[in-house]
């Protein structure tokens, strides 16, 4: 079962890496949106008001029409409209879910083969991590019709996944006995949602920041304006807080159940508190101070800056109680 959840690893990469091109050759060469005009017309009103004539010589003329609501001397009229997906666009989504079939069957394979859940090392919680991220993106794009988001989440993912596969990657094998806990299924898979919602609020932000920056782009002009895209941002930003003070609260519960103490300035559980700071900084200020735009989108990244650092440096770099740290 190792190594058919391999194997299937090797697929899931290639189907999001075929997915990747065909997304950024949709993106590239598609029909733009519909293209606005303006086209003078003939109101109904002008129209009547020459046919009026008089009723016969010498006879009372018709009593005059009472005069119309003046409009607008032009109307705006859409043409060259988007005819949805081209060929591009449909093998990439197409590609895209078979690789997300593929990256659930290496889940579920690499459980039965260390015959507990598949997230119990760095590898492991990789592999979940860009599953939640792709999976977001899926109903994005089945909800918000968001395949143009498809090129901006895949090349993270593929990247991802690939230091996830040679960096991170261990056998599967029984956890060490600190995570031997039901804990496990609580408080780590809140802390995996968060931080795949927090991944793909974190591309969208750049996104963003990227289109203000040069909104005429030859590729930026076919995506959505900003204030989509900061709308966006902040609604997976506000899904994900909830989530991760969740992950934080069970994992509080967690140490006093296996440490004897609820919080103990470990460095995972205080980058774990930092995050939620800086996106609780996000949300308030959006809330209160009315903050949108180029100063939010900065908090946000500077949130996943601090999740990046967190599991990047910390885990590899900084001893603490976290069976998490290092690469085993």
């Amino acid at each position: 079962m190792g190594r058919l959840s391999n194997d299937l690893f090797v697929v899931t990469v290639l189907a999001y890496a075929v997915g990747m091109v065909a997304f950024a050759f949709d993106l590239a060469f598609r029909r733009r949106p519909a293209r606005i005009i303006r086209a003078a017309v003939t109101l109904p009103s002008e129209q009547a008001a020459e046919q009026r004539v008089l009723v016969g010589a010498g006879a009372a003329a018709a009593p005059p029409a009472p005069p119309a609501p003046p409009g607008p001397p032009a109307v705006e009229v859409a043409v060259e409209p988007d005819r949805g997906y081209g060929r591009a666009g449909r093998i990439a989504v197409a590609v895209t879910a078979l690789g997300w079939v593929a990256h659930v069957a290496t889940i579920v394979t690499r459980g039965f083969a260390a015959h507990r859940v598949p997230w119990g090392n760095m590898y492991e919680f990789s592999t979940v991590v860009a599953f939640i991220v792709v999976t977001a993106f899926l109903v994005l794009l089945t909800r918000q019709k968001a395949r143009w988001l498809g090129v901006f989440v895949l090349v993270p993912v593929v990247l991802y996944l690939g230091l996830a596969g040679t960096v991170l990657y261990v056998k599967a094998g029984p956890l060490v006995p600190a995570l031997n806990s039901y804990w496990l299924k609580i408080h780590v898979v809140a802390a995996m949602t968060a931080t795949g919602m927090f991944f793909v609020s974190g591309i969208v932000a750049v996104v963003y920041l990227v289109k203000l920056r040069r909104p005429a782009g030859p590729l930026l002009s076919r995506l959505p304006d900003t204030a989509a895209l900061d709308r966006l941002t902040y609604g997976l930003v506000a899904f994900a807080f909830p989530i991760w003070t969740f992950a934080i609260m069970a994992g509080a519960i967690w140490a006093e159940a296996a440490w004897g103490r609820y919080w103990g300035w470990d460095p995972k559980e205080t980058w774990a508190f930092i995050v939620w700071v800086v996106y609780a900084a996000y949300l308030h200020a959006r809330a209160t101070a009315g903050w949108k735009g180029r100063a939010a989108a900065w908090v946000n990244l500077a949130g996943f800056g601090a999740i990046i650092f967190n599991f990047v440096i910390v885990n590899v770099f900084v001893s603490g109680l976290h069976s998490y740290a290092g690469l085993s």
